[in-house]
């Protein structure tokens, strides 16, 4: 059986002033997964979408990456399974007086000495692979405008291209259309179904819309109080249950994904 490209054991964090943000994770996904991680507000989501790529260091337990603990690794080996994981964010973190290129550009930092990124001393074939993800997400037009010049929708699309070229196994995306509008919301979410269809690249999103994780996820987990107490596949989601998660009544946990 293949390893799963994601896997939580025993994961708990509590904050320095005494909040459970997780407790006791142990959850598995697999490659190729679109998964949507629902809540209310405070359940965990983002503490644990972000102790995936540790952008938030856990109390206890391990994250494993392809079979490899990203807990435990420093220097150079945290850089390299770094590279493989991509972050969107609510905010979109664009550089806004620079060029869209530049910012899809900054996707490859990690493979370059931090002299030439600095200098912006990308390679040819680097050029061109940023162009293609601009392509893939409709704003090849775009890609000497300045970042400010773009919708809040522009600009986050032009931050799935940035993930997109740092050749990603994983895409993490923390509330990616909270502050974009219903039309903008489907664009973005249609390019990461896209991206997640054709490339294979497992997707774990943070969603507040029971209606839209229906409609693109292909597994559902819920938490509550950093706990996790849903995870089921797509086609054995039931309406109530829904209701239940993202009102906070579900009063048993329900998991068949272990």
């Amino acid at each position: 059986m293949n390893e799963p490209v994601i896997k939580f054991k025993n994961v708990s964090k509590i904050y320095d002033n005494g909040t459970l943000g997780l407790k006791n994770i142990n959850l598995e996904v697999n490659s190729g997964e679109f998964i949507a991680v629902v809540g209310l507000s405070g359940a965990g989501k983002s503490t644990l979408l972000r102790s995936i790529n540790q952008l938030q260091t856990i109390s206890e337990g391990d994250v494993l990456i392809d079979g490899e603990s990203i807990v435990k690794a420093r220097g150079k080996k945290l850089r390299t399974i770094r590279r493989s994981i991509g972050m969107i964010f609510q905010n979109f973190n664009l550089v806004k007086q620079s060029s869209v290129l530049r910012n899809v550009l900054s996707g490859r930092i990690g493979y370059y000495s931090t002299l030439r990124s600095i200098l912006g001393l990308f390679s040819s074939t680097d050029k061109r692979k940023a162009i293609e993800a601009l392509k893939r997400v409709n704003l090849a037009e775009k890609v000497y405008t300045r970042a400010d010049e773009l919708s809040g929708g522009q600009q986050q699309r032009v931050a799935i291209a940035r993930t997109l070229i740092q050749d990603p196994k994983i895409i993490l995306a923390d509330e990616p259309i909270a502050s974009l509008d219903p039309m903008t919301t489907k664009l973005v979410l249609d390019d990461l179904k896209k991206i997640n269809d054709e490339l294979k690249i497992t997707i774990m999103i943070n969603l507040h819309s029971k209606e839209l994780a229906r409609k693109y996820a292909s597994r559902i987990i819920g938490l509550r109080s950093g706990e996790l107490i849903y995870d089921k596949k797509i086609e054995d989601v039931t309406e109530s249950q829904l209701d239940e998660i993202y009102n906070g009544n579900i009063l048993q946990k329900e998991i068949t994904n272990e």
